[in-house]
């Protein structure tokens, strides 16, 4: 049986992601002091620490391949507009903007995914605590699973 402090324990550990915007990185340090500490003392805990773990790291490697992919997309297009062989001071450097290229629509859209991305794991996280606090499991959408 799954008492309230075992369900309140699994709900700060899904919460205590958001503790990144205090603490750098205190989206894996929090879940991961919180599940170590308490998870010999149930598995409903061990598992809900399990899955945020798992989640945090799966949204951390998504967002390198996302910003390993839309980063030199803009920077192409920034550096493809300067003139470097005719630079004479500041009153030759020329930056084009009058027709944007498609690598800015490219990476603005992966920008545009990312937000999303951000917002979604937002929710994903409040559902999952919502769900830990009536006492249930909630799976992660698109989570690898380090941690089994």
């Amino acid at each position: 049986m799954i008492d309230n402090h075992q369900k309140n324990i699994a709900t700060f550990i899904h919460l205590s992601s958001f503790s990144r915007f205090i603490i750098p990185f205190g989206n894996f340090l929090g879940p991961i002091i919180l599940w170590i500490a308490n998870k010999d003392k149930s598995e409903f805990i061990d598992a809900h620490g399990k899955q945020i773990i798992n989640f945090q790291i799966s949204i951390l490697l998504y967002a390198l391949v996302i910003g390993m992919i839309t980063v030199p997309f803009f920077l192409f297009n920034i550096f493809n507009g300067l003139d470097f062989i005719d630079i004479h001071a500041f009153d030759s450097i020329h930056i084009n903007i009058d027709q944007p290229s498609p690598l800015l629509y490219i990476g603005g859209g992966l920008g545009f995914l990312a937000v999303i991305a951000f917002l979604l794991e937002m929710v994903f996280i409040v559902r999952a605590g919502l769900a830990a606090k009536e006492g249930e499991l909630f799976n992660y959408p698109l989570t690898i699973n380090f941690l089994k």
